[in-house]
């Protein structure tokens, strides 16, 4: 089958593949998510030259998953920004990584967490110095929050998945996945140590890939004194490449926390973490430490 008949064809990969049909595509899109959405920035980013960026950015306008939206008249420049047809795209990007990782990178083993020394590690870490992406995320209650909202330090603890006790969730052998177990402990621990973080001026977000509705149950259930956040549509996933595994038919978070600073800018990782308790502990510790440095 030539390129050119994919559009012909009956199947919906085919006809994806007709709109993304080369890796540039996939990675301008990647990058777009995780806020590079300039031209210069992105050539700078992905190495390509500005005859191949411009035909794809142009083609990727013209199918309706980027828009142009200028921030200068002279000379005019714009922005790239995902449209709602874009966003649709998120989770394919986190099922690619998820493969990538997993069986390309790895063992093809599953597993909720990592080895120190991974390249899925490096790159948790490799986010240190980087802006959050503008994810804005459904709290328990359904009120938008966003992550990357600027004035005060920030604590967000990435989990797999929690859930109140009969509520219908973990999959099965979820106790055999390596690194799955312990979230309704550290949950429970940050809770405990909440007054600390407040008196430190950070705030603490818990961030799953669950339905807002289980959050509201679990958060219930534990008595949670801070809210957690939902991102079941993959916005935070995709914007910062965070590791993903997939089990119970749904992509989860491998255990993670962020503290980012009042501009919105991560100042430390913890990845992997294989003691949920302590690590609450030691990110107190460093959350006092950072968020007395100005700025």
């Amino acid at each position: 089958m030539r390129r050119e008949d994919l559009a012909d064809a009956d199947c919906g990969i085919a006809q994806a593949l007709g709109v993304l049909g080369d890796w540039w595509t996939f990675l301008i899109v990647r990058d777009v998510a995780g806020g590079t959405t300039r031209f210069d920035a992105l050539q700078r980013e992905l190495g390509v030259s500005r005859r191949a960026l411009t035909e794809r950015l142009g083609a990727l306008v013209e199918h309706g998953v980027l828009e142009r939206r200028p921030y200068s008249r002279h000379p005019p420049r714009h922005d790239y920004l995902l449209t709602a047809k874009g966003e649709g795209l998120l989770p394919v990007l986190i099922a690619l990584q998820d493969w990538g990782t997993r069986h390309l990178m790895g063992d093809g083993e599953l597993t909720a967490t990592a080895d120190a020394g991974s390249a899925e590690a490096r790159r948790a870490h490799d986010l240190i110095g980087r802006r959050l992406p503008d994810a804005v995320l459904p709290g328990p209650d359904g009120q938008p929050v966003s992550v990357a909202a600027t004035g005060a330090w920030s604590v967000l603890y990435l989990f797999p998945g929690a859930y109140a006790p009969g509520a219908q969730g973990y999959p099965p052998a979820w106790s055999e996945i390596p690194g799955a177990r312990g979230c309704t402990l550290e949950s429970t621990t940050y809770a405990k140590r909440h007054p600390e973080f407040q008196a430190a001026g950070v705030r603490v977000y818990g961030i799953s890939t669950q339905r807002p509705d289980q959050l509201a149950d679990f958060s219930a259930y534990a008595g949670l004194p801070f809210p957690l956040l939902s991102d079941q549509d993959g916005r935070l996933a995709a914007g910062l490449l965070l590791p993903v595994f997939r089990a119970g038919g749904m992509t989860r978070f491998k255990r993670l926390t962020l503290l980012v600073d009042a501009q919105a800018v991560v100042r430390a990782v913890q990845f992997p973490v294989t003691d949920p308790a302590a690590s609450v502990e030691e990110m107190l510790t460093l959350a006092r430490e950072h968020a007395t440095i100005p700025g």
